[in-house]
C-alpha cells in the first residue's frame, strides 16, 4: 500500500514548458477554422457532421500537430475504427453498461495493435450508446467528419507553420 501512495505522488517532474502566444493563438484559430466548416457544413446541408470527439481532436491537430495521436492516419482510422466498434457492440449486445465497456475497451486494443490511436475517438464507443444511431453513422457524421479536419489540418498547419504535416500517413 505504501509503495502505491509514493507512486500516487508522482515523479516530481517539472511542467513542461508554456507555449509562445503565437503557437496557442495558431492552435486557437486552427480549431476555430476547423470547426466552423465541419460545423458550418453541418448547418447549411442539414445533415450530422460533427462529434464532441471532434473537439479534442483539434486540440491535437493544431496545438500539437507534430505527435504521433495527430497525424491523419490516427485521426481518420482512430475515428473510424472506434466508431464501427462501438455499433458492433450496440447491435449485438445492446446498450448495456458492460456492452459499451467491452467496446470501449476493444476501440482502444484496436487501435493500438493497428497504429492509429487517436485518442478523442476513444470516446465514438460512448456517444454511440448515448444516440444509438444506425449504421450510416459511420459516413455521417464520423468519416466525413474526420476527412474534414483532416484536409483542414492539412491545408492550415502546412501554412501557419514551418515543419511539414503530416509526419507520416
Amino acid at each position: 500500500m505504501t509503495s502505491l501512495i509514493k507512486k500516487l505522488k508522482g515523479e516530481s517532474v517539472a511542467l513542461p514548458p508554456k507555449p509562445s502566444i503565437k503557437a496557442i493563438a495558431r492552435a486557437w484559430l486552427g480549431g476555430f477554422i476547423a470547426i466552423s466548416l465541419v460545423a458550418g457544413l453541418a448547418d447549411s446541408l442539414e445533415m450530422m457532421l460533427v462529434l464532441g470527439s471532434f473537439g479534442a481532436s483539434c486540440v491535437l491537430l493544431f496545438g500539437f500537430p507534430e505527435a504521433p495521436f495527430s497525424q491523419p492516419r490516427n485521426l481518420i482510422a482512430g475515428h473510424f475504427l472506434s466508431s464501427v466498434v462501438g455499433l458492433i457492440f450496440l447491435t449485438l449486445c445492446g446498450p448495456t453498461w458492460w456492452s459499451v465497456a467491452l467496446a470501449v475497451g476493444t476501440a482502444i486494443a484496436l487501435m493500438m495493435a493497428t497504429r492509429t490511436v487517436h485518442p478523442p475517438a476513444g470516446s465514438n464507443p460512448v456517444i454511440v450508446f448515448l444516440i444509438q444511431p444506425g449504421w450510416d453513422f459511420l459516413l455521417f457524421p464520423t468519416l466525413t467528419g474526420a476527412l474534414l479536419l483532416a484536409l483542414v489540418a492539412l491545408i492550415y498547419n502546412n501554412l501557419s507553420r514551418s515543419d511539414k504535416y503530416p509526419k507520416y500517413w
